[in-house]
């Protein structure tokens, strides 16, 4: 492309129109062009703030970052008054996962422009990322107190609302975006999640069913679908639809790039190597794992790569090879990822692998703990709480202090298999002498496994030592949300995925209190039975 702005040696260009040309060309997308003349005016004046502006956005929008934070950060330094330079070096701080120096550019220019929703919008985005939910909440309020209409700021506001548990006031916010923007797939798919978290799922369906005929392709509605289908049991379309998972932004950085295809049910595995791999949660794997010696029965040679906190454990599993991930790995024919098997299995509820138990504690284990455990006649274990960081927590944990009365003479001894303990929690263990904490001893599975299987019984929030329970073949009640995960479907107080297990529910949503006193007249009766 010919250089129309150039001029003969010696003569100064027309500066003023090469500006209006470069953002011209900047409006059109030709971002080649924009370049070239925004190149040519800093030849000329180098500090020149339109030009280095828009060479930083210029950049920004190739997601070339390092040379737009370049340039944004010497415009800013040509007009240190700019809000707009101040606004968009924070945009591409923020992008770079660089938060609180992206923080502090929204507040610098909130300075000069105290109102514009543009930037508060901005400054909200960036506290949402931080986890600082209420600040974020707020920021999105004050930008669509300026722009009622604003569809990104009434979008968060909605996954900010979620993230607090809020899923009625996040509908309402979605409502508002789907105003704005009518069938737009990620709005109807954000409100198809917060229905499934108020468990309705056919209206979640219907959200999903939408979002996928204005997009068919949508990953994320596929895999909100897939889950909607399993809570409802219809195993035959939610096994299909889980596969989409590898195309969701949450899971296709975790897709293996292995050389081996996948095995999905369709060929014979006789004397074929399979390699099983962990790819979610611990209670994943472990609830997973059962279908390896089905491929043994077929006449597979299996390796199971799992995560190496389980590998002591699972190494009990007859006929297989367990190994630990990051490890050396040995040669294999096919793969699949553990919680493909369902569907390589085509597994109906009627046909989910009940073998138990499927895991067992480890000798050594058994004998050390055996000898620590305190007398008692009837033993009970108690996990209240998951990680800080499941993105439900909110829902699946209990505070121990809402289980004190539990322990206020309790029909059975009470021992705390809780390993992660928060700070409210160990203040609290130490009002609670009837409950004995364990959780600082256990190095790991292996020891969380030998305790349970010298328990009478486990109560456990939805974490992987329900699982564990389960699997193990000991009675477990599980305590669930209102709006349980997937696997557990709905309106069911047992579950065919561990036949040991009993299934407390919230009637309703956040209500802990009564599913607390149903639990404690169980353990009574438990105790009298026994």
């Amino acid at each position: 492309m010919s250089a129309k702005w150039k001029n003969s040696p010696g003569r100064m260009p027309n500066l003023s129109r090469l500006q209006r040309q470069a953002f011209s060309s900047f409006q059109e997308g030709d971002l080649k062009r924009a370049e070239k003349l925004c190149a040519g005016i800093l030849e000329h004046r180098p500090d020149d703030f339109d030009a280095l502006h828009m060479l930083g956005m210029l950049h920004f929008q190739r997601q070339r970052m390092v040379e737009a934070l370049h340039f944004l950060a010497a415009a800013l330094k040509a007009n240190s008054a700019s809000s707009d330079a101040m606004s968009n070096l924070g945009l591409a701080l923020h992008a770079t996962g660089r938060f609180d120096e992206a923080l502090l550019q929204f507040g610098n220019a909130l300075q000069f422009a105290p109102e514009h929703p543009e930037i508060l919008y901005n400054l909200a985005n960036t506290y949402l990322e931080l986890g600082r939910f209420d600040e974020a909440l707020s920021r999105y309020d004050a930008a669509l107190a300026q722009a009622p209409g604003h569809a990104g700021a009434l979008v968060n506001r909605g996954n900010t609302l979620l993230r607090l548990n809020e899923p009625m006031k996040a509908i309402a916010s979605y409502d508002a975006a789907l105003d704005a923007m009518p069938g737009h797939p990620q709005i109807l798919t954000n409100r198809g999640h917060a229905r499934r978290r108020l468990d309705r799922p056919l209206e979640a369906l219907a959200d999903f069913n939408a979002a996928l005929l204005a997009a068919p392709e949508f990953a994320e509605a596929h895999f909100e679908s897939a889950m909607t289908h399993l809570t409802l049991g219809d195993f035959d379309t939610g096994w299909k639809q889980y596969e989409w998972r590898w195309k969701t932004g949450a899971f296709a950085r975790y897709r293996r790039p292995f050389r081996a295809p996948p095995w999905l049910g369709g060929e014979s595995v006789a004397g074929k190597t399979v390699l099983l791999h962990a790819e979610q949660g611990f209670g994943d794997t472990i609830q997973f794992i059962r279908y390896a010696p089905l491929l043994v029965g077929r006449g597979a040679k299996v390796i199971c790569e799992v995560q190496p906190e389980l590998q002591p454990l699972l190494s009990q599993l007859a006929d297989v090879s367990v190994i630990a991930s990051g490890g050396t790995r040995p040669a294999f024919d096919l793969h699949v990822p553990l919680l493909s098997l369902p569907l390589a299995f085509a597994t109906q509820i009627e046909t989910i692998p009940a073998a138990f138990p499927y895991l067992v504690a480890t000798a050594d284990r058994v004998a050390y703990w055996r000898t620590r455990l305190p007398p008692g006649t009837l033993r009970a274990g108690f996990v209240w709480s998951g990680s800080s960081t499941h993105k439900n927590d909110r829902n699946r944990s209990i505070a121990l202090a809402q289980l004190a009365a539990l322990f206020d003479n309790p029909p059975l001894q009470c021992l705390s298999l809780q390993t992660e303990l928060r700070d409210a929690d160990r203040d609290a263990l130490g009002s609670l002498p009837n409950l004995i904490h364990l959780g600082d001893e256990i190095g790991g599975f292996a020891d969380t496994a030998a305790i349970i299987s010298l328990l009478d019984v486990v109560i456990s929030v939805d974490t992987a030592v329900a699982h564990l329970a389960g699997a193990l073949g000991k009675p477990v009640v599980i305590l669930l949300p209102y709006a349980a995960d997937f696997r557990w479907m709905r309106q069911r107080n047992d579950t065919l995925w561990y036949p040991t297990a009993r299934l407390m529910r919230q009637p309703a949503f956040g209500d802990w209190d009564s599913v607390i006193g149903r639990l404690g007249d169980e353990l009574r009766r438990w105790n009298q039975r026994c």
